[in-house]
């Protein structure tokens, strides 16, 4: 049975305020609806320990590669990221759900993504660079809020590297289907308007991934 792995990047899980998890939700219901026979996993990145690559992830790192013993904290964390890598690697459908931080991701999220980029495992180097070993035909949806608009072709389009990182990234693991939901403008358009034309995108969305059969 394929999955769909549900990636929540918001501090508050459960804020009823939050227009990106609401969308989110609602693509969920409704791609549950469309795909019922399909596994949906979800991770909240502020509620789940999320190992950030500091000094006890480098030590261990190191002692992989010299065949050094880990310490009890070294095993730990890395069996943790592990954990983390093998979940992601299960899915073949992500779902980013995400509100903006000062033109990128949420920092947490970013952690994330150091626990899955794992060479060897997600990609893995050649003479040439690196090459994705995701290349099973995934798909990578992002769903994000943000106060501001971002899609004038001005300076705020320039300068949102959110989803040009989790575009680039995604791509360089192999994954090349991706789309963004933007739930944007709150802040100077009326937010029931920006949660209609976000939730009909999700609902659009679910349509179309709830058809995709991968192999």
């Amino acid at each position: 049975m394929e999955k769909l792995l549900v990636i929540n990047a918001h501090a508050t899980v459960d804020s009823p305020d939050s227009v990106s998890l609401e969308v989110g939700n609602y693509f969920i219901e409704n791609y549950r609806k469309m795909n019922p026979n399909e596994s949906i996993e979800q991770i909240n990145l502020y509620g789940e320990e999320i190992p950030e690559v500091n000094s006890t992830v480098l030590s261990a790192w190191g002692k992989f590669a010299s065949g050094g013993e880990l310490t009890v904290e070294e095993r730990r964390v890395t069996g943790r990221m592990n954990e983390i890598l093998q979940q992601f690697k299960s899915a073949k459908k992500y779902v980013i759900i995400m509100p903006l931080h000062n033109f990128n991701i949420p920092s947490r999220l970013k952690d994330y993504m150091d626990n899955v980029m794992i060479a060897r495992e997600t990609f893995k180097y050649t003479e040439n660079g690196g090459v994705g070993l995701l290349t099973d035909g995934r798909s990578l949806l992002v769903i994000q809020g943000s106060g501001g608009i971002y899609t004038n072709n001005d300076w705020y389009t320039d300068n949102e590297f959110s989803h040009k990182y989790l575009k680039s990234m995604f791509n360089f693991l192999g994954v090349e289907d991706y789309q963004i939901i933007r739930a944007q403008g709150t802040s100077i358009l009326d937010k029931a308007d920006v949660l209609n034309k976000a939730k009909d995108e999700a609902e659009e969305a679910a349509a179309r991934l709830a058809k995709i059969v991968t192999v």
